[in-house]
């Protein structure tokens, strides 16, 4: 009799948890990227191009990746994804005036990786040869992207023959930047809604509208923070008392710190209080596979 009971719970476990469901999904989507920052279009979706005419140089805005879906039951989904975008931002495709003066472009590569949960309001993933269900999603990931960095290099002057010479004053020398491309990490929300199609049983052809609010102001190079500057000092003049060169003494190492503090608000575009968006719309094809221990029918 316990025997029964417990055969029968079980049987009713498997039918209320969903375990009918295929658990697994492996599948790939692509389709167009965009940002939403401080530089270019300040469109959501489906932006154009930089230029049609020079697609070899600067590519299109498109996204690229992999998911794997473990399905937990018919409705509820726990989906992995890694992908690569492609972001570009030209202020001559803006609809604000003071952008297109400004003319200001460029491009980011961005990779990514996250952890989405995604709720099917139809049993999609239930095992039949077709279905149709919209669907809504939200999780957390990372990103790695492109940043600009500088060197500001702080030199004596010299006379014609190359020769140092010592300051007059503490602003009585040269400071130039050096520019570089560096990898910084960020942490992005990506949520939005999608439609799954699942058909011949296995596979699913489902499309998405992906948002994406990510902590940084950089992705379109609008902003450069302390970490991405670093000052270089000429040692050809020595201070005696310290052995170091002397643009590192008082008054000139403060007045060096006064110029990066100046490079960097000269640096910055836009409202430094937002945040950049990442956002995508996507097609995607899955296969699903794979039943619990425990199935039964």
């Amino acid at each position: 009799m316990n025997k029964k009971l417990l055969y029968g719970l079980m049987a009713a476990f498997v039918s209320v948890t969903g375990f009918k469901a295929q658990r697994h999904e492996i599948g790939l989507r692509a389709g167009m990227s965009n940002l939403v920052g401080d530089i270019g279009q300040t469109s959501f979706i489906l932006q154009e191009p930089m230029s049609l005419s020079n697609l070899s140089d600067n590519g299109i805005p498109g996204y690229i990746g992999a998911l794997y879906r473990m399905n937990f039951n018919p409705y509820q989904t726990l989906r992995f994804d890694v992908g690569y975008s492609h972001i570009q931002f030209d202020d001559k495709l803006a609809k604000e005036e003071y952008r297109r003066n400004r003319k200001m472009w460029g491009t980011n590569n961005l990779l990514t990786a996250s952890a989405i949960f995604e709720y099917n309001f139809l049993p999609v993933n239930n095992e039949q040869k077709s279905m149709l269900s919209p669907y809504i999603f939200g999780g957390i990931g990372g990103m790695v992207f492109d940043v600009t960095q500088a060197t500001l290099n702080h030199d004596f002057k010299r006379d014609p023959s190359g020769v140092a010479l010592a300051p007059q004053n503490e602003i009585d020398y040269n400071t130039t930047a050096e520019y570089s491309t560096g990898k910084r990490v960020t942490m992005y929300v990506p949520f939005g809604v999608g439609l799954k199609y699942k058909f011949n049983n296995n596979w699913s052809l489902f499309g998405e509208l992906m948002f994406s609010p990510t902590i940084t102001d950089q992705l379109d190079y609008s902003k450069l923070i302390s970490k991405d500057v670093k000052s270089n000092y000429n040692g050809d003049i020595i201070d005696p008392t310290t052995g170091k060169s002397l643009l590192l003494s008082a008054p000139y190492f403060n007045v060096s710190k006064e110029r990066e503090e100046y490079f960097l608000g000269q640096r910055t575009v836009g409202n430094t209080k937002s945040k950049d968006w990442v956002n995508s719309v996507t097609i995607g094809l899955s296969y699903s596979f794979g039943r619990p221990p425990c199935y039964c029918d």
